[in-house]
């Protein structure tokens, strides 16, 4: 195992921008960015021993200052939608953005990915490489109450694992739940017309279902007989077509699906294979949910994006997203775990996306 660390680039505002890249003796390598703690590349050999980077993104600096997808990027303080843009909290009701039909999503404006992270820590012990970023996060930015160190450490080790360890500590009641919004497409990243013929399993009896707005209203449904249900291998393709409401409401999937097992406890989510090249991805999360996403984008956001990495341009449904987290709004529906930390207690998750080859 190595580490490398270089200069990526300087920002718009002067400020120098740092890679840091881990590379397997198996052939894996894998890079991420001092600019939003963004996870930039993870390249995987295939069963004709040929390496592709399955994860989206950019070449260049400029784009990922932007980067409207939110391609590698942890979303912070909480991942997904808050309805009506406020939560209560010790008996106050705390207003925050609104960036969508009413709804704060992804905590936004000012999103973390596009912030400078320090790197804190960064090592490699033969078996293990890791770098940890670290944000001050003040009290009251993007609305949330209390200052939050967040750490979130990548490491890559030598059986295929990218493990993502988030780890926080508020000095005041506040809302913390952490997701990374990589986008994988196992063919290979300049492939996204195949990105469809993935083969998807999420090991989850019940998904979230979402109004209109794709807010999670607290209802839970069976996967059974409906278009969700991937306990049994199937394309992505396969029924995302079908005339079914909660898919029209997201142009395909963008939906929350519940995990077995206790929050806390590492637990299999999901499986996404390319059956062509062999290559294989195992996610294991302590989080209770996890979002599947399909890159149902407009022709209006297509049309904003920059091309990719080595000019691809990313089309409609070019890759899927497998986000970890805690339910959607959960901070409204107390039935569900909480996102909320306690003043001087840790928040701490970790998720782990093993590629292998098969």
């Amino acid at each position: 195992m190595k580490l490398t660390r270089e200069t990526f680039g300087v920002t718009a505002s002067g400020q120098e921008v740092e890679r840091f890249l881990m590379a397997a003796e198996n052939g894996m390598s894998a890079s991420f960015l001092t600019l939003g703690a963004i996870w930039e590349t993870m390249k995987v050999p295939g069963r004709d021993g040929q390496t592709a980077d399955v994860i989206l993104g950019f070449d260049d600096l400029p784009s990922y200052e932007t980067n409207i997808p939110h391609f590698g990027s942890p979303i912070g303080r909480n991942a997904n939608r808050i309805g009506g843009a406020s939560f209560p909290l010790n008996g106050k009701v705390i207003p925050l953005a609104d960036t969508g039909a009413g709804n704060n999503i992804h905590s936004g404006p000012n999103l973390y990915h596009r912030r400078m992270w320090e790197a804190a820590d960064c090592g490699c012990d033969g078996e293990r490489a890791f770098v940890t970023f670290r944000l001050v996060s003040p009290d009251g930015d993007q609305g949330f109450p209390g200052n939050l160190v967040m750490d979130i450490t990548y490491s890559l080790s030598e059986d295929g694992s990218m493990e993502i360890h988030y780890h926080g500590v508020p000095d005041a009641d506040t809302l913390v739940n952490f997701t990374n919004h990589c986008y994988f497409n196992l063919c290979g990243q300049e492939h996204p017309e195949r990105a469809m013929d993935q083969l998807v399993t999420v090991y989850a009896e019940q998904f979230s279902v979402c109004n209109a707005t794709g807010l999670a209203t607290g209802e839970l449904r069976d996967v059974a007989g409906t278009p969700f249900d991937f306990r049994t291998e199937k394309k992505l393709s396969r029924d995302i077509g079908e005339d079914c409401e909660q898919l029209r409401f997201g142009n395909g999937y963008d939906h929350n699906f519940v995990l077995p097992g206790t929050r806390g406890e590492l637990k299999h989510a999901a499986v996404c294979r390319d059956e062509v090249g062999g290559r294989r991805m195992d996610v294991f999360t302590t989080e209770p949910g996890i979002q599947i996403y399909t890159y149902n984008m407009s022709k209006e956001r297509e049309a904003m994006l920059p091309p990719g990495k080595g000019g691809t341009h990313y089309t409609f449904r070019s890759a899927c997203c497998f986000e970890t987290q805690i339910i959607p709004d959960a901070i409204h529906h107390p039935e569900f775990d909480q996102p909320v930390v306690k003043a001087g207690e840790a928040y701490d998750s970790k998720t782990i996306y093993r590629f292998s080859v098969q």
